[in-house]
């Protein structure tokens, strides 16, 4: 099956072309970006919204993703608004730190990535899945790869003394927007072996 993402970004459409087996689920960058308010109050929502839209000016089936950082001890300050998190006209590195001086007093570092993708193929299929990474806030700004919180989030597992910007090859395996795709994966070649039984 045939998508665009909802994204201008090429970057962005080569990294799902690396989790996505192509043999199922193909993804192109759309042609042009559109400006969508993405004003849900959910991942899903936004992901339905930046879908819906792109479904109906290029009338193809489409792959959205809305994704973010959810803090534990600050729970309604990241989330959905994790890229506008401090306002605007930060960089990515600026949020990151801000959000490591907002900690510095805090004990309870636990947090999570969440990606919900949306895969809206016309209005009447319109599937969701999602993907988490567990981890949690470090003390300090480490890591050269990623990119947004990545050198501050540190996921659980055989790397938690490094954050995921630290571990590049762990992450792709193993991060929020991976586990999603290996679920749509998952579902969409079983669906697929239905039709075509």
């Amino acid at each position: 099956m045939k998508f665009i993402l909802a994204s201008g970004n090429t970057h962005k459409a080569q990294e799902f072309s690396e989790l996505l087996d192509p043999n199922i689920l193909e993804v192109s960058a759309a042609s042009e970006k559109l400006e969508v308010e993405e004003n849900g109050v959910s991942y899903n929502e936004n992901a339905f919204l930046k879908a819906k839209a792109y479904y109906d000016r290029f009338q193809l089936p489409v792959l959205s993703d809305d994704s973010g950082l959810n803090v534990a001890a600050i729970p309604n300050e990241l989330g959905i608004h994790s890229a506008r998190f401090g306002g605007d006209g930060l960089t990515d590195k600026d949020r990151a730190l801000l959000l490591l001086e907002k900690m510095k007093n805090i004990d309870n570092r636990d947090a999570n990535f969440t990606c919900v993708l949306c895969f809206y193929l016309n209005p009447q299929e319109i599937f969701f899945f999602e993907g988490r990474l567990q981890g949690k806030i470090g003390r300090e700004y480490l890591g050269e790869h990623g990119f947004g919180y990545d050198p501050i989030f540190h996921g659980l597992g055989p790397f938690e003394d490094q954050t995921v910007a630290q571990v590049p090859e762990w992450k792709h395996e193993n991060s929020h927007r991976s586990k999603a795709c290996k679920s749509a994966l998952k579902f969409f070649k079983e669906r697929n072996c239905q039709i075509d039984s």
